[in-house]
């Protein structure tokens, strides 16, 4: 995905995975043992990752 589009874009761009994509470069708060810290994807270039989140937690339901 092109990292000027991201930066210059004013809405959220969806990103919608099929089998083969290669994931899209983005950063975010991760839990790392028992603190918050941001992380980069790119931090783990030739290693395998499993992506996963939970849209619901951490909200009043």
């Amino acid at each position: 995905m092109n990292e000027d589009l991201l930066k210059k874009s004013s809405q959220p761009i969806e990103f919608y995975a099929t089998r083969d994509d290669k994931a899209p470069s983005f950063s975010a708060d991760a839990v790392d043992g028992s603190e918050i810290r941001r992380i980069r994807l790119d931090e783990f270039k030739g290693k395998w990752v499993v992506l996963f989140f939970y849209p619901s937690d951490f909200t009043a339901v």
